[in-house]
């Protein structure tokens, strides 16, 4: 690798806590890293902070969101390989190697929390009930679905910066875009810290926000995923409450028409929107 090959991407909304031990660690890091902090309009002194110490930092005239700073990061970035972590102290610089080295052999490497990072009860019941949703989704066992903490092909990244959100889903979208075009994904335990300062995620109304997106995302890539259990359980309810009408009343319902016409209606659309998925991806 030559020097500067790799752009550490750090957003950063008022973590002026835990912003300056960060730095100080990453500032003993090899010469190929380039680190690049991404401001997201904070109203406290992270920016000052992050210029004071010398390193390169790029500011939101306000706040945009998690999401839109690693994008910021992403355009900016000068590298072939980018990588992301929190500003929180959660990630440490001396993991970053153990991610690093595996990026040559596959497409985004996931720092994966490990079960002695400590995590409050209400995260880890919405996490749960998300990780339940992805697998059935995505297909698949994902270990650590939102780790801010990995490394990626700056291409890939790219690639899929137009379907992206700018909020904490960020990272959600961009795993199972990777894991529906057929992209390898590395993940590496690590042991997150407890982070400085207090959170920004709203846990009842982002957790809500990451099923949908969820959704929409893996409909832009596997539609039938989707639109086929709902268009089963409505056929299905309508065939039973048909058979129940001819039997007991020897008639047929509008309420067993509507179930049985909808189930059909949602079925096609859902195979419209894979076929319309399959085109867009041979075309690209």
């Amino acid at each position: 690798m030559t020097k500067s090959d790799i752009t550490i991407i750090i957003p950063a909304y008022n973590e002026e806590e835990g912003i300056v031990d960060l730095l100080e660690g990453l500032k003993k890091l090899p010469d190929r890293y380039e680190i690049l902090i991404v401001d997201d309009g904070s109203t406290d002194s992270t920016r000052e902070r992050v210029a004071s110490a010398g390193i390169r930092v790029i500011s939101h005239p306000y706040n945009k969101g998690y999401g839109a700073a690693i994008k910021t990061g992403i355009q900016n970035a000068e590298t072939d390989i980018i990588l992301s972590m929190d500003a929180d102290g959660q990630h440490t610089p001396d993991d970053i190697e153990k991610l690093v080295q595996h990026i040559d052999n596959y497409d985004m490497v996931v720092g994966a929390r490990t079960k002695n990072t400590k995590v409050p009860l209400l995260r880890k019941l919405a996490k749960m009930i998300l990780n339940l949703t992805v697998r059935y989704l995505a297909g698949t066992r994902i270990p650590d679905l939102n780790s801010g903490f990995r490394v990626l092909k700056r291409s890939i990244a790219m690639e899929f910066l137009h379907i992206l959100p700018n909020g904490f889903s960020f990272t959600t979208t961009i795993t199972l875009a990777c894991l529906k075009s057929g992209y390898n994904i590395k993940y590496v335990p690590v042991d997150a810290m407890e982070r400085v300062g207090s959170s920004k995620i709203r846990p009842f109304k982002d957790g809500f926000n990451f099923v949908l997106l969820i959704i929409k995302t893996i409909a832009l890539f596997d539609a039938l995923k989707v639109f086929l259990p709902i268009s089963v359980l409505l056929l299905f309810l309508g065939l039973v409450d048909l058979l129940y009408e001819l039997i007991v009343y020897f008639n047929i319902s509008s309420t067993s028409i509507l179930l049985i016409v909808s189930g059909l209606l949602i079925f096609f659309f859902g195979l419209l929107a894979d076929q319309i998925a399959s085109i867009r991806r041979e075309m690209k």
